[in-house]
């Protein structure tokens, strides 16, 4: 008995070339991934624009410890 594909001979093709285009990709750190991930993913102009309000509001980074025990 001949076994049939349930794809037609395009759907095969497009099939083999997303595989061939998938890759692994390992990072060394978290960081590297994140950085990785952000350049890749854009974000979308009202989730933008929710953060940059949200963080207008927030403190600037603190002195650290030995600065502020130095004066400098």
């Amino acid at each position: 008995m001949k076994h049939q594909s349930k794809f037609n001979p395009e759907q095969q093709h497009t099939a083999a070339q997303q595989s061939r285009q998938q890759t692994t990709r390992e990072f060394t750190t978290a960081e590297e991934l994140l950085r990785y991930d952000a350049s890749e993913v854009t974000v979308p102009p009202a989730i933008a624009q929710r953060l940059r309000q949200s963080s207008a509001d927030l403190p600037g980074p603190s002195k650290p410890w030995w600065r502020r025990l130095f004066g400098r």
